[in-house]
C-alpha cells in the first residue's frame, strides 16, 4: 500500500511540474514560441535540402506540414491575444483535469481491467510474445518495401537475408543473398552464405548448384569454414564418407577449442567415422573402403543396415534431433514414406516439450512432404 501511495504522489508531482507553467503564462508567449519553432523548422528544411540530406519531394511534404502547423499556431495566437483571460481559464481547467481526473481515471481502469496482483514478466518472455513478432514482421515489410523502390541497394539485401533464414523463408534468402552478391561483389563469406541458403531451400541437400557456389567460395578463401563444411556434407551425400571424414577431421584439427561450430562438425563426423567421435553405431573405416567396391544391390543393402542401426540408436537416444532428420530423409530416399511418417511421430514423442526442436522437426518434415 505504501508503494502505491508513493507512486501516486510521484505521478501527481510529475504532472504538476509539467502543467504548472501553463497556468502562469499568457497565450502570447506560448503562441510566439510555437511560431518561432515552426519558422526555425522551415529554415532547417531548406538547409537540409541544400546539403542534400533530403530529396525535393520529402522537403516539399515537410514544408506543407510545418506550414499547416504554423498557420494553426498563428490562429491560436490571434485568439489568445483577443481573449487572454478566457484562454488562461481554459488552460487552468485543462491543467486541473490532467492533474486529478486523468491519473484517477487511469488508476480506476487499471484496477478494474488490469491484473496488479500478477508478478512482473521477464524480458525474455516479453520478447517472445506475439506483439513483438508482429513488430519484427512490420520491420521486415518496411525493408522489403524499401527494396522494391531501390532494388539495387546491395546492403539492404545483405541485411535482410539473415532475417529470412531465421524465419525459414529460404527461397527468399536465396534471392536476397544472390542480389547482395551481384551488387556488392563476390567474397568468400557471401558465396558461402548463398550456398547455405540454397542447401536450406533444398531441405538440407547440397545440390550441384550449391556445391559450385561453395567451390567458388573456396577459390577465394581456401580456409573458409562454412564452405568446407558443406563440401564435406556434399561428399557424404554423394556416398563418399571417407572424403567427408577427411574434410571434417581437418576442420576440427584447425578449429579453436572454443569455436562455436565444433559441436556441429563433431556430430557430422560421427556419422561417417564413429571411432573419431565415440559414436556407438555406424560403418567402420573398413566398411567405408569396402563400400566403394560393392555392387549397387550390395551397397543398397549396406545403406539399409546403416539406416536400421540409426533407427535402433534413436530408440535409446531420442533427443538427437539431427539423427531423426537423417532417418526421415533416408526413408524418403528409400521410398518408404510410411516409415518416415512413423519416424516423425516417434521423434515428436521423444523430443517432448522442446518447442525449438519440435518446430525444426515439423518444418523439415513439411519440406520432405512427410505427414504424421
Amino acid at each position: 500500500m505504501i508503494l502505491w501511495l508513493i507512486l501516486a504522489l510521484m505521478t501527481a508531482a510529475a504532472i504538476f511540474a509539467v502543467l504548472w507553467p501553463l497556468s502562469r503564462h499568457g497565450g502570447r508567449a506560448r503562441s510566439g514560441s510555437d511560431l518561432a519553432v515552426y519558422r526555425d523548422q522551415l529554415g532547417e528544411i531548406d538547409r537540409d535540402l541544400a546539403a542534400g540530406l533530403i530529396g525535393e519531394r520529402d522537403a516539399e511534404a515537410a514544408r506543407v506540414e510545418v506550414s499547416r502547423r504554423l498557420l494553426a499556431a498563428a490562429d491560436r495566437a490571434e485568439q489568445d491575444l483577443a481573449t487572454p483571460q478566457a484562454a488562461l481559464r481554459r488552460r487552468r481547467a485543462v491543467s486541473l483535469v490532467a492533474l486529478i481526473l486523468l491519473p484517477a481515471g487511469a488508476a480506476a481502469l487499471y484496477l478494474s481491467f488490469g491484473s496488479p496482483h500478477l508478478p512482473g514478466l521477464p524480458l525474455s518472455a516479453r520478447v517472445n510474445q506475439a506483439p513483438e513478432s508482429r513488430s519484427i514482421e512490420s520491420m521486415v515489410a518496411q525493408v522489403e518495401a524499401h527494396l522494391e523502390r531501390n532494388p539495387e541497394d546491395g546492403r539492404g539485401w545483405e541485411v535482410l537475408a539473415p532475417v529470412y533464414m531465421r524465419a525459414g523463408r529460404f527461397n527468399d534468402a536465396v534471392r536476397a543473398r544472390s542480389n547482395a552478391l551481384r551488387l556488392l561483389g563476390p567474397t568468400a563469406d557471401r558465396e558461402a552464405d548463398l550456398g547455405e541458403a540454397m542447401v536450406a531451400a533444398a531441405n538440407g541437400m547440397v545440390t550441384a548448384e550449391a556445391k559450385t557456389v561453395f567451390e567458388r567460395a573456396l577459390a577465394i578463401e581456401a580456409a573458409d569454414v562454412k564452405a568446407r563444411y558443406y563440401i564435406g556434407l556434399a561428399a557424404e551425400q554423394d556416398g563418399k564418407p571417407a572424403d567427408a571424414a577427411r574434410i571434417w577431421r581437418d576442420l576440427l584439427d584447425k578449429a579453436p577449442p572454443d569455436a562455436p561450430y565444433r559441436r556441429l562438425i563433431q556430430t557430422s563426423l560421427s556419422r561417417v567415422d564413429p571411432a573419431a567421435a565415440g559414436a556407438p553405431a555406424g560403418p567402420s573405416t573398413e566398411d567405408v573402403a569396402a563400400a566403394q567396391q560393392l555392387t549397387p544391390e550390395q551397397r543398397s543393402e549396406m545403406i539399409r543396415g546403416m539406416v536400421d542401426r540409426l533407427a535402433e540408436r534413436l530408440k535409446t537416444d531420442g533427443s538427437d534431433l539431427d539423427g531423426w532428420l537423417r532417418l526421415m530423409r533416408a526413408y524418403i530416399v528409400l521410398g518408404e514414406h510410411d516409415k518416415a511418417s512413423t519416424a516423425l511421430s516417434d521423434a515428436r514423442k521423444a523430443i517432448g516439450a522442446d518447442t525449438g526442436k519440435l518446430k525444426a522437426l515439423d518444418d523439415f518434415a513439411k519440406g520432405l512432404g512427410i505427414k504424421g
